[in-house]
């Protein structure tokens, strides 16, 4: 089983209401769970955010806490509802109506990798879906949901930065006819998870950078921007995708000759997303 189900980094002192996150850079891999896959450890890791967790976690020098995934996406996914098991893997599991992320095999416990690649044999117990998603998902979104709730007690809002990857080909479709290829893709489930200021300002930190945005295509939020994002009550949440080709090489599943130029880009990038949220704490907060 993997050693933790979230690694959480504070700030010397939180001084902004944002909050990153990183739910799909896990990456430690039992050898107990590689030994019950029919894939090899490169191409297990195809749906993991790589390197996501070394791109944002300047965010604590900038007053904000980065929470970030100890277990890899292909053994549990902390990004879809609790309740998202898939028929097709999870013995004694009823189909229920049409998702279609259980129907392409995408639920809370994947039953493939990208490319709709088999992770398993055959089917998994019951029993060891509900123990990854109590030991695993169950904490991850206990200690998100706190870091949120005390961003809003001390500031009157919370902005969770939802942090993810996308392969390069995602974007081949709405990347015809244009002048610049899209770069970098936000959530904000078309205005439903965050209000139109936070969004253009996440939006214009990544701009200042020199990367090209687009909103909400073909990535507009899934279950943790959506269950997060509550905007009439101060409570924002957007999705960042960032295209990996952009710092890593993604056959290889490793960091490429442009990373650490990039990661130094993104560091300009994570201070504005921080600056966002700067605000004098409220009044209760030093009580």
């Amino acid at each position: 089983m993997p050693k933790v189900a979230y690694d959480l980094i504070h700030p010397e002192k939180r001084t902004t209401s944002v909050v990153f996150a990183s739910p799909h850079s896990g990456r430690d891999y039992p050898w107990t769970f590689l030994r019950s896959t029919r894939l090899d450890r490169q191409t297990i890791r195809s749906s993991e955010d790589a390197f996501v967790d070394q791109l944002f976690d300047f965010a604590p020098q900038f007053g904000a806490p980065f929470l970030r995934a100890g277990a890899p996406r292909c053994f549990v996914d902390l990004n879809r509802g609790p309740d998202e098991l898939d028929p097709a893997l999870i013995e004694g599991v009823a189909k229920q109506g049409h998702n279609p992320r259980i129907a392409s095999g995408l639920g809370v416990i994947p039953r493939v990798v990208s490319g709709g690649r088999p992770i398993y044999r055959g089917k998994l117990a019951y029993a060891e879906a509900r123990r990854r998603i109590d030991t695993y998902w169950k904490p991850y979104h206990q200690m998100l949901e706190l870091q949120l709730n005390q961003a809003h007690a001390l500031f009157g809002e919370a902005i969770l930065v939802d942090c993810h990857s996308m392969p390069h080909e995602a974007l081949d479709v709405i990347a015809r006819g244009v002048k610049k290829r899209p770069e970098v893709v936000i959530g904000d489930r078309f205005g439903a998870a965050a209000s139109t200021e936070v969004v253009e300002r996440i939006e214009a930190s990544f701009a200042s950078a020199g990367l090209t945005v687009v909103r909400n295509s073909p990535f507009a939020g899934a279950y943790i921007v959506q269950t997060y994002g509550r905007p009439a009550q101060n409570r924002h949440a957007v999705q960042i995708e960032v295209d990996r080709s952009l710092y890593m090489n993604e056959t290889m599943v490793r960091p490429n000759g442009n990373f650490n130029a990039f990661r130094r880009l993104m560091r300009q990038v994570v201070a504005e997303i921080a600056e966002i949220g700067r605000a004098q704490e409220l009044p209760l907060a030093a009580e």
